[in-house]
């Protein structure tokens, strides 16, 4: 495990384009699936067109495919590397933190057979390089990362979900840890501004539902839109938006993250809307949903006396890479 979390914690800066980050995650795939033997590998890999593909989760249960405690320490690090091959750096260091709370929840609810740092699967969909579609799902409670690759060069990767619990540590050698300080802090501050500027309409419910309401479906929908439109923003609001938005889709390496942020821009910049629900002071309850024509993006900090949060990022058309594979299919077939 410690392997593990130091190859996380080392991950660099790498993938410039979206070509090369495709490439980089064919490369590391395949780094693993040469480190498996026969048996391993039957427990890894799957049929690109399996519905395996889009099962997708982040609460605590077992998963399809290997995961970390049946590999030996040259595995995990080549599991590892599906992810140091995808994520930024900052993001590989929040899912290397992820990973410790289950550590924490194991002392807090004394239940190490359930909250187990070790419970995160790696799975790899079809032949990395296949230009017809191939991927792989890195999952485990509070993270699962989903990437899809198209042609070559189209990389998608969404779902994405991180979760926290306890979203901060009380106590404890890890005492202040906040994995997701960033998507907390940097909404509230926006919807903050939005209230002291005047937009009352940033607020669409004075208490905050229980989760994210897209839950682990597999096919995103649109939600009503709620709250305040990028239009009928300042320009320094307008700013702050567009860095929330970036802490998720800077998530992944740069030439991952361009496209992606490009995409959500091009789509209808000002047609995006931020609303909140719940309280706007620290350790009380909210939510709040971040929707433009095509993507959706939630966080809540509810459950646990407002100390355990979700937040997930999805292209309403790219999921799974839809919309790459609806393209491909339409371009070559």
């Amino acid at each position: 495990m410690k392997v593990l979390l130091l190859a996380l914690l080392a991950a660099g800066s790498l993938a410039a384009d979206e070509e090369t980050a495709a490439t980089a995650i064919k490369v590391a795939a395949e780094t693993f699936l040469e480190s498996l033997d026969d048996v391993h590998l039957k427990q890894a890999k799957f049929p690109f067109k399996e519905a395996e593909r889009e099962n997708w989760h982040y609460t605590p249960r077992d998963r399809a495919g290997l995961p970390l405690k049946d590999m030996n320490e040259s595995q995990k690090n080549a599991g590892v590397g599906l992810i140091t091959a995808t994520l930024s750096e900052k993001a590989s260091y929040k899912a290397a933190q992820i990973i410790l709370l289950e550590g924490v929840l194991a002392g807090i609810e004394n239940d190490p057979e359930k909250r187990d740092t070790e419970k995160y699967f790696a799975a790899i969909f079809g032949e990395p390089g296949d230009k017809d579609g191939w991927g792989f799902r890195f999952e485990g409670h509070h993270l699962s990362v989903n990437v899809t690759v198209v042609d070559g060069h189209g990389v998608s990767v969404t779902p994405n979900f991180m979760g926290t619990n306890p979203a901060e540590v009380a106590d404890g050698e890890m005492k202040g840890l906040r994995p997701l300080a960033a998507e907390e802090d940097l909404g509230r501050a926006l919807a903050v501004a939005l209230l002291e500027g005047g937009n009352e309409g940033v607020l669409f419910d004075k208490k905050a539902p229980k989760e994210i309401l897209t839950g682990e479906d597999r096919v995103a929908k649109g939600l009503d839109p709620v709250g305040v439109t990028a239009r009928e923003m300042s320009e320094a609001q307008r700013k702050a938006l567009f860095e929330l938005i970036t802490e998720y889709t800077g998530r992944f390496h740069e030439g991952i993250a361009s496209v992606e942020f490009k995409k959500i821009k091009d789509a209808g910049n000002d047609k995006i809307h931020f609303g909140w629900a719940g309280s706007t002071k620290p350790g009380e309850a909210y939510y709040y949903r971040i929707q433009g024509p095509s993507f959706l993006i939630e966080a809540a900090n509810v459950q646990n006396n407002a100390n355990h949060m979700h937040t997930v990022w999805r292209d309403l058309e790219g999921d799974f890479g839809r919309d790459l594979l609806k393209e491909h299919v339409s371009h070559d077939h």
